[in-house]
């Protein structure tokens, strides 16, 4: 009876056990199993598949862009230590160059304060041997500068105006720049008629501000000539010659309009005279301008004349006569 009732007991748990399994193992496939629409669940792993193959290609992009920015930068180091090694020796050379510098700068020190002491010696040497006459009648070019007071006699006739008058304005400057500085100035065509009315029968003083004035003067001043510098040269040493006074007159032209040349040599020669034992009372400078010198052609008659002119009262009146050969300033 007891060995009965043990057989049924045991049998009972089996079918538990069973029972329980089957229903553990209906329970896991319904955790497993995908719950839901199929197509929803289909296309949610496609969308993943999508996200996924994404995300793969941008990996693989950042991946080659790294290795291209790796590769610069390797590059840009290499560039950097080369600039780096490049500064070093310009570095090294900038400070050799600064170092002979200033031996030069040192070597000509010395240099010139031995050129300094050779100039003082050589000077004093100079003022021993040279007379003091002939420092007064110094020469600029074949001119003599030794004049405190300088007046233009200036052609201003249509010829000069039209192809000269640049060149006349250099020479002008060139004249000026001979005389550092001069007690007087003034400026007058060949008729005697003035630059600046205001200032007849006077002197303008000489300055940086009048030498300006008279050369941009020069661009708008055309009073009426003759082409004669007789009247001009007349009305200069008659108005401003005084015993104490050296003058130059500079008269600047192209061509003498006038009938006879001795007869203006001879004017100029009375009223210019020289006292007993000294010289003439001015000296005459002239310019001549080659207006009238074509290439190829013979000159014309006034030209020559004015050459002929200028020539003799120069050399009569202590002066020097210059014939340029270009009107280019």
């Amino acid at each position: 009876m007891i060995k009965r009732r043990r057989g049924t007991m045991e049998a009972s748990f089996s079918f538990l056990d069973v029972i329980s399994c089957g229903f553990g193992a209906i329970v896991l496939l319904l955790i497993i199993a995908p719950v839901g629409d199929p197509a929803a669940l289909e296309e949610a792993e496609q969308n993943l598949q999508t996200v996924v193959r994404e995300l793969t290609e941008k990996l693989f992009d950042t991946r080659g862009e790294s290795v291209v920015l790796n590769e610069d930068l390797k590059s840009r180091k290499e560039q950097i230590s080369e600039l780096e090694q490049r500064v070093a020796r310009l570095k090294a050379t900038l400070a050799s160059v600064e170092k002979q510098s200033r031996e030069i700068a040192q070597s000509v020190v010395v240099e010139e304060e031995q050129l300094r002491l050779a100039v003082q010696v050589l000077t004093e040497e100079m003022e021993r041997l040279v007379p003091q006459d002939s420092v007064k009648n110094q020469l600029i070019g074949g001119v003599p500068v030794d004049s405190e007071y300088v007046i233009f006699v200036i052609d201003t006739s249509g010829s000069m105006q039209m192809a000269a008058w640049r060149r006349l304005q250099t020479e002008m400057l060139n004249i000026l720049n001979i005389y550092p500085a001069v007690k007087g100035i003034q400026v007058m065509n060949d008729m005697g008629q003035y630059m600046f009315p205001d200032t007849r029968r006077a002197w303008m003083s000489d300055s940086p501000a009048t030498r300006r004035r008279i050369i941009n003067t020069l661009d708008t001043w055309a009073p009426f000539s003759n082409s004669s510098p007789v009247e001009g040269i007349n009305a200069a040493i008659q108005t401003y010659y005084r015993p104490d006074r050296k003058i130059s007159i500079y008269t600047l032209g192209d061509d003498f309009s006038g009938r006879s040349i001795r007869a203006v040599v001879k004017a100029v020669d009375n009223l210019n005279q020289a006292h007993s034992g000294s010289e003439r009372l001015v000296r005459i400078h002239a310019i001549g301008f080659p207006v009238h010198f074509t290439p190829g052609r013979t000159p014309s008659e006034s030209a020559i004349k004015f050459a002929a002119l200028m020539r003799e009262l120069s050399y009569n009146n202590g002066g020097t006569f210059i014939g340029l050969t270009d009107l280019r300033p």
